[in-house]
This record gives structure tokens, sequence and C-alpha cells, in this order.
């Protein structure tokens, strides 16, 4: 089974709770953290990748403890026409989903490594990394 890539928030109330340890733990669910913004006692956010025979129960019991769950339905695109290579795109991916090919100097992206940050669409200057919904 491939991972499912999620987006979970979380309440104030909840922040605390060791709600991605129960997942493990309860549910022998396999998890990896792409991005996540949690604070105790402040609203956040996380992005992760989930893959087990427990993916079902695991999302109900997410639900049931007050975590938003939806699918990570938006991706990050590269207008090939509007690209002039400059790399400053590179520079800022954090999982090395862009990256220049020495050889060639040409800027590669490797959806599967992308964890839609946005930090490239912000850095481009020829607006060619576009978020797709």
């Amino acid at each position: 089974m491939a991972p499912e890539r999620i987006v979970l928030r979380f309440s104030a109330d909840i922040s605390e709770k060791p709600i991605i340890y129960r997942l493990v733990k309860d549910y022998d669910l396999v998890i990896n953290i792409l991005k996540a913004n949690v604070n105790p006692q402040k609203e956040g956010t996380m992005v992760l990748e989930l893959t087990g025979a427990q993916y079902n129960q695991g999302l109900e019991y997410l639900r049931q403890e007050g975590v938003a769950v939806q699918p990570l339905i938006e991706g990050i695109a590269r207008n090939e026409s509007r690209c002039t290579m400059c790399g400053a795109c590179t520079a800022i991916c954090p999982t090395g989903a862009l990256f220049i090919e020495r050889q060639s100097m040409e800027v590669f992206f490797n959806e599967d490594k992308c964890i839609v940050c946005q930090l490239c669409v912000k850095a481009c200057p020829m607006w060619a990394m576009e978020v797709q919904f």
C-alpha cells in the first residue's frame, strides 16, 4: 500500500495530546511527517504520509479526537515555458524536490519529494512555480 499524503489541523485544546503517538502505537501506522507546525495551546497543522493496514481506523480515531483530516490535494507544478533555469527555487527547497543537474545546468523537479511548502513559489522571479488545486 502506497502512503497517503494528508493534512491534519489541530485546535488549541487538543494540541498537547499524544495523537501521533496513538496512531503508531494503537493502529500500527507508519508515519512520515513532511511538515509540521504544532505548538502547545495553539492551533496547528501537519502534513504527513500515512500508511498501514489500519489506515481507515486511524483516520476515524483522528476525527473522534477532533482533528480535521483532509487529503493533500494541492500540489506544485513548474511552468516549463516560464522557467529560465536560474536555480532560485533550488536554494530554498527543503526536500531537494527542485535540484540542478550540474552537467547540463538544468533545473529538475521531483514531485514525489515535494511537500507543498510553497517556498519555491515565493522564490521564483519568473513565477514559473505554481500551486495546483
